[in-house]
């Protein structure tokens, strides 16, 4: 790791070198190598638990037991790599949920990302508790100050603790956005105008408990000057997942790399998933088939999410996003950012880290002469 001038990033009793968080992306995009590569430069890497199962699985283990088998492998490779900060992301609304938020508190796992779903209700009565006494970080995913509101209150009162921050994920974000389609394009659900509304609902419980709850900004996040700029909006951090599938540590295939660099703004588009959420991925022979109408013959290899009806899917997105994880885009897709248009190479995790503190650096200092040359 390497001399920044970013302020670290505190989250309960986990501290962060530096404010970056590399989002977890699935199905196997962020594993054990870009996230330890991610934590050994100053960062908080974190591993996609979404149906690793998937990728490795035991012929003799259900899906489940695979799932868990394979996201405490993925903890543990990272873990001999790194002493760095480790983070997994877990789907609230997959089906072995609390399954792998408990096996990832007994890895050791720095903190747990929460998202596609609130996490309001547990069915395990221990999994409350196993989170208090790991003295683990606990982010939930949010889109706005009013979901922000409801899990404060409801780990107030039910859980008798709160999260060590929250992510707030923006529309120009990857994969499946927390918005209705027609808000995706509204200056409203801006990312710049979704933060202050936050803030704002978590300041009294920051009051009330004497701790700081960082909110980390992420979907458009593509520069050290993007960082400065929401750093000085009063986020905690930034979490950025496009610009690490452009490194040569990210876990997925070249191929679907490539994707990224080859990709022209006008190759983003907005999707409808099988899981009733819109996303934002990259077009492809894919899509392209689908978009038709073509209907993706398959069998359901595991009810991985509790919101999806694969009776009436066009396709399973799993194996759609396993086989892009591959590099097969002719029966996949990649999920990417408004910003992936502007990917031009693939890079190191170091170059990529150490050109986001030089821009950091450089937007500080224009800051500062802008701001003496006002007086």
């Amino acid at each position: 790791m390497y001399t920044s001038n970013m302020p670290s990033l505190k989250l309960g009793r986990q501290t962060v070198p530096l404010p970056i968080v590399q989002g977890g992306m699935g199905v196997g995009i962020s594993g054990s190598s870009l996230a330890s590569a991610v934590a050994e430069e100053g960062g908080l890497g974190v591993i996609s638990g979404v149906v690793l199962g998937l990728l490795h699985r035991d012929p003799d283990s259900t899906l489940r037991e695979a799932n868990i088998a394979e996201l405490r492998s993925e903890i543990r490779a990272a873990r001999e790599k790194t002493s760095g900060m480790l983070g997994v992301n877990l789907m609230v609304a997959a089906t072995d949920y609390e399954d792998l938020l408990q096996a990832a508190l007994e890895e050791d796992i720095n903190a747990v990302f929460m998202g596609a779903g609130l996490p309001t209700i547990f069915s395990d009565k221990t999994t409350p508790q196993m989170m208090r006494d790991s003295g683990k970080a606990f982010v939930p995913i949010i889109s706005s100050a009013k979901a922000a509101r409801v899990i404060l209150k409801y780990w107030k009162k039910h859980l008798g603790f709160l999260p060590d921050g929250f992510v707030l994920e923006g529309p120009k974000a990857g994969g499946h956005l927390g918005f209705k389609t027609e808000e995706i394009q509204d200056p409203n659900f801006a990312l710049e105008n979704l933060l202050p509304q936050v803030l704002k609902v978590v300041k009294p419980f920051e009051r009330e408990t004497g701790r700081d709850i960082p909110v980390i900004v992420a979907g458009g996040v593509y520069t050290g000057g993007d960082i400065a700029h929401f750093l000085e909006m009063g986020a905690g951090g930034v979490q950025m997942g496009t610009r690490f599938v452009a490194t040569e540590e990210c876990d997925a295939a070249d191929e679907f790399k490539q994707a990224f660099v080859r990709a022209q703004k006008d190759d983003l588009t907005i999707i409808k998933s099988p899981v009733g959420l819109p996303g934002r991925a990259i077009k492809g022979p894919f899509l392209e088939s689908v978009r038709r109408g073509e209907k993706q013959p398959f069998k359901c290899p595991w009810h991985c999410l509790r919101t999806c009806d694969y009776t009436k899917s066009p396709y399973c997105i799993s194996k759609a996003l396993v086989q892009a994880r591959k590099g097969n885009l002719n029966h996949g897709f990649a999920f990417a950012g408004a910003n992936a248009w502007r990917v031009d190479r693939i890079m190191t995790v170091r170059e990529l880290m150490h050109t986001l503190a030089r821009e950091y650096a450089e937007s500080e200092q224009n800051s500062r002469e802008h701001q003496a040359a006002s007086f």
